[in-house]
């Protein structure tokens, strides 16, 4: 029989109660629950499967290609539209993927990550996806355990027959009082949790950690560069992973550079040769997390504090590397809660979370001035492209038109 386990994690952070403003003093409070998903190993090796469009459940990041959008359902798998009208796009299909958290593609070839493994599909057919390989255990777990969550709930499981493949984080309502009585137990059973999780900790990917450049897939987990050559895109090599650091979370390229965000700093690596990336340079700051994209002669970090990010305040911060060996900070801007960013010509997109979408002019970055504020959506992750902008928040996917000086909403679908 499976036992069932209780954890409390708001001591971590000394707030005892995640407290909705109206619990009308009944005794009860909203927490953010999260619970286990677990499969068996079994049906893990056999889990990919192409069915019909589903509601979403936690959506994450956003990949586009020729005329599709991909949207990353965390730890689930990918939704597949078609754009080809960005008035009015499609839902084709879902592709169960456990465990999934990113994407890239090329040349009609998609490579997503599995938990550990890497797995190969063949979109030549949109309509007829077809599962050419699957390379087993040469990624890194990127499931982290739920720290944003005030609860953890999971039944424990046999580590030999099952694996855990994800958290699913609901709102609840509870009766403060057993909330209470049950932190006398929280010690013991964080111990627990840790050991079933493998021991890791931190955050899972909020923007992309998969990039393609000419014949090399780089996948980042949180201390690594995983490296794959993918000249043969059916069946791709699994080269030496090159060490990078802590907390890494993001990855960008800009011609023989990759640079990655971690909740430490900004890392730049050589990529002159492709299969060994080399450091060059380091831009730090405090604990927050961080995604980064890179425009001439600067690179925009956005950093989130708060919860389980670290830091405190949040912001953007613009780091000059007009000398790639020595970047320093230029300028840096408050913001409330941001998480994507993307550039358009002198065009800065920032998602600023509950805070809307906010569109800069970035010709002087010392003195960046606001075109556009989208207040009333949540934001999360943005693609500018080159017709058009493409924007994924609270389970929504919003398009924009670019005019002069602002953008203009053409069309917005719920994923729900």
């Amino acid at each position: 029989m499976k036992k069932k386990v209780l954890l409390i994690l708001s001591l971590i952070t000394l707030v005892f109660v995640s407290c909705d403003s109206n619990d009308d003093n009944d005794g009860y409070a909203d927490y953010q629950v999260a619970r286990a998903l677990v499969m068996s190993k079994a049906e893990f090796a056999n889990s990919v499967d192409i069915i019909a469009p589903r509601p979403i459940d936690e959506s994450g990041k956003i990949y586009t290609y020729q005329d599709y959008i991909f949207i990353n359902d965390k730890y689930e798998g990918v939704h597949v539209i078609d754009n080809s009208n960005p008035q009015q796009p499609k839902k084709i299909s879902f592709i169960k993927i456990p465990g999934n958290v990113d994407v890239s593609v090329k040349d009609d070839f998609l490579f997503a990550d599995s938990l550990m493994d890497l797995v190969v599909l063949d979109i030549s057919d949109i309509n007829n996806i077809q599962q050419v390989n699957r390379l087993e255990s040469v990624l890194y777990n990127n499931v982290f355990f739920p720290f944003e969550a005030d609860i953890v709930e999971y039944e424990e499981y046999n580590y030999e027959t099952e694996i855990l493949i994800g958290w699913e984080t609901v709102t609840e309502r509870r009766l403060i009082e057993e909330v209470e009585q049950t932190r006398i137990d929280f010690f013991n059973d964080i111990a627990v949790a840790e050991s079933a999780n493998g021991g890791d900790t931190g955050q899972g990917g909020s923007l992309a950690r998969f990039k393609i450049v000419d014949e090399y897939l780089y996948a980042v987990d949180s201390h690594n560069i995983n490296i794959f050559n993918i000249s043969d895109l059916e069946n791709p090599e699994s080269l030496e992973d090159v060490y990078a650091g802590f907390d890494i979370e993001t990855i960008f390229n800009r011609g023989n550079h990759l640079f990655l965000g971690s909740m430490r700093g900004m890392y730049i690596y050589d990529i002159s040769s492709p299969a060994t990336p080399t450091f060059v340079s380091e831009f730090q700051h405090g604990t927050a997390c961080d995604p980064v994209v890179v425009d001439g002669d600067y690179a925009y970090v956005t950093l989130r504090g708060g919860n389980e990010c670290g830091a405190l305040e949040s912001g953007l911060f613009i780091v000059d590397i007009s000398n790639i060996e020595d970047p320093k900070l230029a300028v840096d801007y408050p913001m409330d809660e941001p998480y994507g960013l993307g550039i358009k010509d002198e065009k800065l997109f920032v998602c600023d979370g509950s805070s809307g979408l906010k569109v800069y002019d970035k010709t002087d970055v010392e003195d960046i001035k606001i075109l556009n504020h989208f207040k009333d959506i949540v934001t999360f992750d943005v693609i500018p492209l080159e017709s058009h902008l493409i924007m994924v928040g609270d389970e929504v996917l919003y398009q924009y038109e670019y005019l002069d000086d602002e953008i203009k909403l053409i069309s917005q679908i719920g994923l729900n």
